[in-house]
């Protein structure tokens, strides 16, 4: 692996299994001292204690992204303890109950905002100030194909992840010249415990055959866009949707 993120303070939030943990994973192999943040404290320990036995270097920061005060604990969390802030992935989020518009759950609706939207505004406001009390940085916000298509009977869902990358526009507008950089990542249907967990497996193989490649993406296909997004490489990207979807937005 490369050093490429040798010196680096990364929070991945969502990190104790799937996308988040693979990104901190890598993130960690290409050298950045990650804190991994989740409600799971059981997979957060395995997720870290994995990372440090493969000479990585990574901390555990138990967390409701849904709580404006404990993100911005988190957040003095990282400084005190790592220095600063250089890196953030804001990973974290929920499916939601499924159903039509005009009978979706009040207290549903609310849930899925509240995680997949709000948390990710907390995220970014507290990861903007450390960035730039650290001269700079970059974010990735994990959205999905479905920030930018609809699905049926998941109006939260949608309209979360919809918002989330209009957000990433303004928050990328406003501090490029601060150098930090903030861009958006569409996944489509990954093999992960968020979907294996809510999909029988007649579901998981027809919700496969609906990307256009015939299969289910990996969470560490996502990792290698959203680490090369956090990268000196993607220096000129900011503001940006992109999509890992084995070519369902395509159709």
């Amino acid at each position: 692996m490369s050093g490429q993120f040798d010196g680096k303070v990364a929070i991945v939030t969502g990190g104790a299994s799937g996308i988040g943990a693979a990104i901190a994973r890598q993130l960690a192999g290409e050298g950045a001292r990650v804190i991994v943040a989740d409600r799971d404290a059981a997979g957060l320990d395995a997720v870290v204690a994995e990372i440090n036995k493969s000479h990585g270097s990574a901390l555990s920061y138990e967390i409701n992204v849904a709580d404006a005060l404990e993100v911005e604990a988190m957040i003095g969390f990282a400084e005190r303890e790592c220095g600063g802030l250089h890196l953030a992935v804001n990973n974290a989020g929920i499916g939601g109950p499924s159903a039509p518009t005009a009978d979706y759950p009040l207290d549903g609706w609310r849930q899925v905002i509240d995680i997949n939207l709000n948390s990710v505004f907390f995220c970014i406001k507290y990861e903007i100030t450390a960035m730039l009390r650290s001269g700079g940085g970059a974010i990735v916000n994990m959205s999905s194909i479905l920030g930018s298509v609809a699905f049926a009977n998941s109006p939260a869902y949608v309209a979360a992840k919809h918002g989330l990358v209009g957000l990433t526009k303004v928050a990328a507008v406003e501090y490029a010249r601060h150098g930090i950089r903030v861009n958006a990542v569409g996944p489509g249907f990954i093999d992960t415990p968020l979907l294996s967990k809510n999909l029988d497996d007649a579901t998981l193989k027809f919700v496969a055959g609906l990307h256009p490649i015939g299969r289910l993406g990996r969470s560490e296909e996502v990792s290698a866009l959203t680490c090369f997004l956090l990268s000196d490489a993607a220096s000129f990207i900011t503001g940006s949707y992109h999509l890992v979807d084995g070519g369902y937005v395509a159709q």
